[in-house]
């Protein structure tokens, strides 16, 4: 596929990311021996900072970008975007996204009480600037300048059988979740049938579809199986896995490896200028279904990956970040 061109300035004017003003200047909050400190010391590295592991992916596709393109340009401008916002301590995307936790827990965990501290968190953080004001009432249009309202945040409790409380929490841009999609298996248009080969071809036709939409170059999380929405649930909870790790089923940690060399083969590119970078990675797991229904969930992650996870000592303080 020829490369495509377009002029510096155009690129320039497409994907930089403004960083998102905050009411009053911000500084690090420090984390002290309560929930909430901690929360809101959560969202604000959230929000500001990427993790290592997503880092190390960017800046290898930097390197393999050949110089002088606009593939190159796009990858110099995310990666100044990154270290600016780290050192401002403030918003990667002036889309701060949907908010969503995830939190695994012992038994005798109170979640009403931790749902409510995460809200108060969410309000201060939005003071701050951390989060920009991104909760709008579906109904009436209006936004919402706590950031709350019926099912924002989301919060997603699973009980285990560690005694540490594990909290992560992602920032899901509307870029990136408008160019997710199903798949019902068989699917017609491209003869995908219901087996693995038919799988491999849907998620290549998404990436297909998305043509650098969603703030590219991404990351796939997928989830084969299981019913519309539990399927959507557990393809978002594929992004909470490091972009380093190796998926335990054999099967599916070649078909995350073959979707992404596949996929950088296309030469969509990072916002689809073109280039050797359409995604960064691709994480996949599979649910059981009924005979009847067979879904392909594919959530996509935007560049600006921001997703975190902190353990909660005893008194409340960050005992350990995740990520």
């Amino acid at each position: 596929m020829a490369k495509k061109s377009r002029p510096k300035a155009a690129a320039k004017k497409i994907i930089k990311k403004k960083v998102a003003s905050p009411k009053k200047k911000t500084s690090p909050a420090k984390a002290s021996g309560d929930v909430f400190s901690s929360l809101l010391e959560l969202l604000r590295r959230t929000s500001a900072e990427l993790p290592d592991d997503i880092q190390k992916v960017i800046l290898e596709a930097l390197s393999r970008e050949e110089k002088n393109t606009t593939a190159e340009y796009a990858l110099k401008i995310i990666q100044d975007n990154i270290a600016l916002a780290k050192k401002k301590s403030q918003p990667l995307c002036q889309d701060t996204g949907t908010v969503l936790f995830f939190i695994s827990h012992p038994a005798n965990f109170d979640q009403i009480k931790f749902a409510d501290t995460a809200r108060k968190a969410i309000v201060k953080a939005t003071e701050l600037g951390y989060l920009r004001q991104n909760s709008v009432n579906s109904v009436t249009g209006k936004s919402e300048p706590s950031n709350l309202g019926p099912g924002h945040p989301t919060f997603h409790f699973h009980q285990h059988k560690s005694a540490n409380v594990e909290v992560r929490v992602m920032l899901k841009g509307g870029g990136c979740e408008n160019v997710g999609i199903q798949y019902s298996l068989p699917y017609g248009p491209i003869e995908a049938g219901r087996d693995m080969a038919g799988v491999r071809k849907v998620i290549l036709d998404g990436v297909v579809k998305a043509q650098g939409q969603g703030c590219g170059p991404g990351v796939l999380g997928i989830c084969i199986g299981g019913d519309r929405s539990s399927g959507y649930l557990e393809s978002k909870e594929q992004l909470l896995r490091k972009l380093d790790d190796t998926n335990p089923d054999k099967a599916l940690h070649e078909l995350e490896t073959d979707i992404v060399a596949s996929c950088n083969r296309l030469m969509i590119g990072p916002m689809g200028f073109g280039g050797k970078t359409t995604l960064l990675g691709c994480k996949i797991c599979s649910q059981q279904r009924v005979p009847a229904s067979f879904f392909v969930s594919i959530s996509y992650m935007c560049w600006a990956y921001r997703r975190q996870g902190i353990v909660l000592g005893k008194n409340g303080a960050i005992s350990k970040w995740l990520y």
